[in-house]
């Protein structure tokens, strides 16, 4: 039997936030019927990600991909999720799968909900674009997203500039002023985050004097497909770690 497939979610207030989440969920569930796809969130919203486990462990399943909903390896995929798979219960072998980002299929993603929010293809050379992210005290998960700015730059837009909604600069109406001085014709963001919460409204204040605001990725099959993409590749390689009941 193929291991259980469960996406580990931050968690939220804004009830958006888990909506989201779920109907994520449900499009990957529609493209993988042969995958079984729990859901766990790490705060605020229940199931916890514990005690999903622990109803998988019941139900006797002995496999899980654990799969971090998270763009870039920041903390909460290098320190919360392994402490959570660390409590789980030993009869069960858990495969950590990698983050989702970076992935060109994201930046697909990415370049739909511009055009999506009135860009055309026709606008590409002429318009700058903010790549806005959550932000991140971890450096490589700024450094990831500062690569992602100039790979998407060589694509054929005017201009491409990272942002931070907190914990690192530019904010995302410095970089919209940036492009702006810079002589682009047209500003859009573009919201590098999986969910409405906090921190993409955020980003959108931050939007205010720019020509389009892109919505959240959300449940977009280039997300869906990037998750079972780790999914499958975490399932083929060995365990992560392995416990054995006593």
């Amino acid at each position: 039997m193929k291991p259980v497939l469960l996406v580990i979610a931050h968690g939220s207030r804004d009830p958006r936030h888990a909506a989201t989440v779920h109907a994520l969920v449900r499009l990957v569930r529609s493209l993988r019927p042969d995958v079984r796809v729990e859901t766990g969130f790490l705060d605020f919203n229940i199931p916890s990600v514990q005690g999903v486990l622990e109803s998988l462990a019941a139900e006797g399943v002995r496999d899980v991909v654990a799969l971090p909903l998270l763009l870039t390896r920041a903390f909460h995929a290098k320190a919360d999720i392994p402490a959570v798979l660390r409590d789980a219960p030993r009869q069960l072998r858990i495969r950590q799968a990698e983050v989702l980002g970076p992935s060109p299929l994201l930046l697909s993603a990415l370049e739909r909900r511009l055009y999506e929010a009135g860009l055309t293809p026709a606008d590409k050379s002429s318009t700058g674009v903010v790549l806005a992210s959550a932000g991140s005290t971890d450096p490589e998960a700024i450094a990831v997203i500062a690569d992602i700015a100039r790979e998407w730059r060589h694509t054929g837009w005017c201009a491409v500039r990272p942002a931070f909604a907190s914990a690192a600069l530019p904010r995302t109406e410095d970089a919209v002023r940036a492009l702006r001085a810079l002589g682009c014709a047209k500003v859009a963001v573009a919201p590098y985050v999986l969910a409405p919460g906090f921190l993409p409204d955020r980003i959108a204040r931050g939007a205010a004097e720019a020509d389009v605001l892109a919505e959240v990725l959300g449940p977009a099959p280039e997300v869906a497909r990037v998750l079972l993409r780790r999914y499958d590749a975490a399932a083929a390689r060995g365990l992560l770690r392995l416990t054995v009941s006593a």
